[in-house]
């Protein structure tokens, strides 16, 4: 703006000298600020009643010289909230088949994981997996989109870990808050925040700093704001044409760290193969027929796979002396 004061100011300003039309849309701006810093002009006149014109003519009435740089104004402060928002925009208004849509989504998920790959930090992968597995309790911390991950990270390191849960629960964040209040210096706090940010994440990011707990932060680069409190951070390319982030790179970036868990571990074959056979009642197929008395009568695989190797047989005492 010409002199560096807000639109509220300026409206506040301008006030006595607004026709009625000119009023009735300052209280509209006034009322939803963010929801008129999304609107075309043709929005805006709509939603307020008025022609394109009238619209035009207040912008000018507070000093702009026309709707654009009013629009402009309204959306400083809202950039990185709004950015989804234009990004959908613009691509709504290029026409597009349903395949092309398809292709299009797809192309942007494998540039995002090919950046995802190229940028990954050696060091910060090695000291990830080393914390999760020296980690006593490990809490997993997201809210709105991320709350989905953070489950199926959970789902993915509980084979692995002493105990791993998702704080990310009916209860929200207060209940959160409530599980993380027993950190102690032996525990380890994921966050997942990717933009929008969701404030909840990163406050109990900070309050679990401030328990002693080592924190490991999943977002999208060093400009997050969990980036600046982490002990160690992952970064996933996780940008969109039609939304606010690509989930499936996020979740991609998840499967890679529960796979190095995994790789690292203690007797991992061992680990599934008896986490396969307690989950069988509830395998669909698993149980029919003899399954159940097969499951029963080769115990092999719970019993003699050995660090990452399956057995091919009877032990030989000689060679594989008891641990």
């Amino acid at each position: 703006m010409p002199d560096g004061t807000s639109i509220s100011e300026r409206i506040a300003r301008s006030l006595p000298a607004l026709t009625p039309a000119h009023q009735r849309m300052a209280e509209y701006v006034l009322a939803n600020p963010f929801r008129a810093a999304t609107m075309r002009i043709d929005e805006f006149a709509a939603a307020v009643q008025v022609s394109v014109a009238t619209a035009n003519r207040f912008a000018r009435a507070l000093g702009f010289d026309g709707y654009p740089q009013f629009r402009a104004e309204l959306v400083r402060g809202f950039e990185a909230t709004l950015a989804p928002v234009e990004r959908l925009r613009s691509e709504l208004e290029r026409p597009a088949t349903a395949a092309e849509a398809f292709a299009a989504s797809l192309d942007n998920a494998a540039a995002n994981l090919e950046a995802t790959r190229r940028a990954l930090d050696a060091d910060a992968c090695e000291r990830a997996v080393s914390a999760i597995l020296a980690a006593e309790r490990v809490y997993i911390a997201g809210f709105g989109a991320s709350g989905f991950l953070s489950g199926l990270l959970q789902h993915g390191l509980e084979m692995h870990c002493r105990m791993v849960t998702s704080v990310a629960g009916a209860g929200g964040a207060s209940h959160a808050a409530r599980q993380l209040f027993k950190l102690s210096p032996a525990d380890l706090v994921i966050a997942i925040a990717f933009p929008r940010y969701v404030s909840d994440t990163v406050v109990l990011a900070q309050r679990a700093k401030a328990r002693g707990a080592r924190l490991l932060a999943l977002t999208d680069g060093p400009t997050s704001p969990l980036a600046p409190i982490a002990d160690i951070a992952l970064y996933a390319q996780a940008a969109n044409r039609l939304s606010a982030n690509s989930d499936a790179n996020v979740l991609a970036l998840i499967e890679a760290l529960c796979g190095a868990v995994a790789h690292r571990a203690e007797r991992p074959v061992k680990a599934a193969a008896e986490m396969t056979e307690f989950l069988l009642p509830w395998l669909y197929g698993a149980h029919a027929g003899n399954a159940g008395t097969t499951a029963a009568a080769q115990p092999v695989a719970s019993a003699d796979a050995d660090d990452g190797k399956p057995a091919t047989g009877r032990r030989n005492p000689s060679k594989h002396p008891k641990a």
